[in-house]
């Protein structure tokens, strides 16, 4: 696969360059960027491009004066466009597919290092999120959205520790970003996975009640439980 473009939303790229009634066909698939990396989507569309009008198309749909933008090298795409270039379609989208890594940005490149996921519109800001991965009240966030407001000073703090059922209702999320937590002044004071359940409650309610005065939040991360604290006053 030769990689033309792409930008903050989308990944576009060729297995070939032979001309069907004057066009060759770009596959579209639709980048997440997240605080943990980009993630590829698992759907792929297709568009039908004027094959004497690539560079117009690639000008267009990626801008240089979008930042997160980027285009595969023309006087390469020129070559392969006068030779016709043709491969056979990738089986998976990973790195040993591309024709041409040196174009593609680092964050970009390194999405190819995981299998693609579905990806679904933050219900909030609407940039595409991985699905599953923060959910809030039934609705699925991007991790700007979901920290800001699951551990922003309306989330569900405590001061005392967790009842045995409240450890039932804990708020769910793939990770936490320590940039967005700090964004917040909220800090991490706990991470415990691969242990028995009882075992991840002891050690979250012993860290709060030996974590002196302040506001506490437990959330599920994976396997395990994070235990969370807002900044005391006077370290804020």
């Amino acid at each position: 696969m030769f990689v033309l473009g792409g930008n903050a939303q989308t990944l576009a790229y060729v297995t070939s360059l032979r001309p069907e009634n004057r066009q060759v066909t770009a596959h579209l698939v639709t980048l997440a960027w997240t605080p943990a990396g980009v993630v590829l989507g698992e759907t792929r569309q297709r568009a039908n491009v004027a094959a004497d009008n690539l560079a117009g198309w690639l000008d267009q749909t990626f801008p240089p004066d979008d930042e997160r933008a980027f285009v595969a090298s023309m006087r390469d795409l020129e070559l392969l466009v006068r030779t016709q270039w043709h491969a056979e379609p990738p089986l998976k989208l990973d790195e040993a597919a591309l024709v041409n890594p040196e174009d593609v940005p680092d964050e970009v490149l390194d999405a190819f290092e995981t299998p693609p996921q579905p990806l679904v519109p933050c219900a909030v800001c609407r940039r595409e999120c991985v699905r599953d991965h923060f959910v809030w009240n039934e609705r699925q966030l991007c991790a700007w959205d979901y920290h800001a407001t699951v551990f922003g000073r309306r989330g569900p703090w405590r001061g005392v520790p967790y009842d045995d059922r409240l450890f039932e209702t804990l708020p769910k999320a793939a990770y936490v970003a320590p940039t967005l937590l700090d964004e917040l002044h909220v800090d991490p004071i706990l991470a415990a996975s691969e242990l028995p359940e009882p075992t991840l409650r002891r050690l979250v309610n012993v860290a709060i009640e030996e974590g002196g005065d302040a506001s506490y939040l437990a959330v599920r991360t994976g396997g395990g439980l994070t235990l969370l604290r807002e900044h005391r006053p006077e370290a804020a």
